[in-house]
């Protein structure tokens, strides 16, 4: 089992959580490195050592997720910290804690009980574009005038037709997103969209639900997909540490090895 490092030696951060007042998780870190909290008034940070060579390789991914899995078990509130956030020692962690305290209590309190669920709504068909031309009498007319006949659609002609395509993407998502809110919100604490990925996503919601309500959260998306037809599909995911409601930063003074945001 490694050894807990020296009050000067650099942490690396997994969560922030209340209640583990100096746990020692036990060797479950990067590189089976002990995992332990630190306290500073009300809350505390999930630490181990740092590895000589820190990188996103596969298993350290899989082990900085397996301790948050694990605090997910044994705590009612889970802040998670993004991969790679190090401090520059015990002292200096403290600081932050201490002058992080309130925002971090409140946004422990916002998650507290509660897990992330994600919920992905894509368009299943061929090809996006011949499908908006089939449903959006607008698209195919600009289509036809600017697109087809005999002579060869110029640069401006496929820009406007782009602008279109896009300016109709744009729309159907917002009006499918209110739809899918309007049926889970009363299930959840609090929904957030996040950006479509690529064109043929329809809706990428994180949603912080209570961990007694999943059923309720699941039987809302089902709920939800009845008011679309086959050529949508729906997928959802977790539960998880709730990392798109930990949205803040840690505020290390200048000359700290910079903390990424909490995600």
């Amino acid at each position: 089992m490694s050894k807990q490092p020296l009050s000067n030696e650099k942490l690396y951060l997994y969560a922030i959580v209340s209640g583990l007042d100096g746990t020692i998780l036990g060797p479950i870190g990067l590189e089976g490195d002990t995992v332990y909290s630190m306290t500073s008034g009300r809350v505390s940070a999930v630490v181990s050592g740092v590895p000589e060579r820190l990188r996103p390789e596969r298993r350290h991914l899989a082990a900085h997720h397996a301790v948050l899995k694990r605090l997910m078990a044994e705590t009612d509130a889970v802040l998670p910290v993004a991969f790679g956030t190090v401090a520059d020692g015990r002292k200096a962690l403290c600081q932050i804690l201490s002058r992080n305290h309130k925002a971090v209590l409140d946004t422990l309190r916002q998650v507290t009980r509660c897990v992330e669920m994600g919920l992905r709504v894509t368009w299943d068909v061929p090809n996006i574009f011949e499908h908006f031309v089939d449903t959006h009498p607008e698209l195919r007319a600009a289509r036809d005038r600017f697109l087809t006949g005999h002579r060869e659609p110029s640069q401006n002609d496929k820009i406007e037709v782009g602008r279109l395509f896009d300016r109709l993407l744009s729309e159907d998502r917002e009006t499918h997103a209110e739809r899918v809110e309007e049926i889970l919100a009363p299930r959840c604490v609090e929904t957030k969209r996040n950006t479509p990925r690529n064109e043929r996503e329809v809706i990428h919601l994180a949603c912080l639900v209570k961990r007694d309500r999943q059923e309720e959260f699941e039987a809302a998306v089902f709920e939800a997909a009845q008011l679309f037809d086959n050529r949508y599909a729906f997928d959802y995911t977790g539960p998880w540490p709730p990392h798109n409601f930990a949205d803040m930063a840690l505020d290390f003074k200048p000359g700290r090895v910079p903390a990424q945001a909490l995600v």
